[in-house]
């Protein structure tokens, strides 16, 4: 397979007409009533530690991260991570995840926490939270929130609400 001429790139605010379309076609309009969608839109997204991902000129995918809360306990909340559906399947996802991740880990934070599947994030650090120490302001399937340490023990005594971070 011959490999894509692929950019990563910090998001600027140019980019947000793409990326709600994107957001569009691959979410449809049921993410509106996603609860994690419910807690983004509470706070901007951290544009610093959010970024796309382009073949050429074309906006093939998206990463966001938000400042939250866990309790008292400052963490990001990670998505949508979305690709265009040609484009999935090819390491896209997963070369904005390992960049988005860093630079959260390089700029101090601790932790992040996302609402997803286990199998595809676990290679990125995620693991499932331990029933009851968190929770989010809808409904949520227990087994599709988890939590990734970006520093040592940031998750040991974590515990409450998940809640946009003041």
């Amino acid at each position: 397979m011959t490999e894509l001429p692929l950019s990563i790139a910090v998001e600027t605010a140019a980019d947000d007409h793409d990326i709600d379309k994107l957001h569009e076609r691959t979410f449809g309009p049921g993410r509106f009533a996603r609860t994690a969608f419910r807690i983004r839109e509470q706070a901007p997204h951290e544009r610093a530690l959010s970024f796309t991902a382009r073949v050429g000129n074309m906006l093939v995918g998206s990463v966001r991260l938000t400042r939250v809360r866990i309790g008292t306990t400052p963490a990001l909340l990670l998505g949508p991570l979305t690709v265009e559906p040609p484009f999935q399947s090819v390491g896209i996802g997963a070369r904005l995840m390992e960049v988005a991740l860093k630079a959260a880990q390089e700029a101090g934070h601790g932790l992040v926490v996302l609402v997803g599947d286990e199998p595809y994030y676990a290679r990125f650090g995620f693991s499932r939270v331990p029933p009851g120490r968190v929770t989010l302001p809808g409904p949520v399937d227990a087994a599709r929130l988890l939590v990734a340490e970006l520093a040592e023990g940031a998750f040991a005594d974590v515990h409450g609400m998940v809640g946009a971070s003041a």
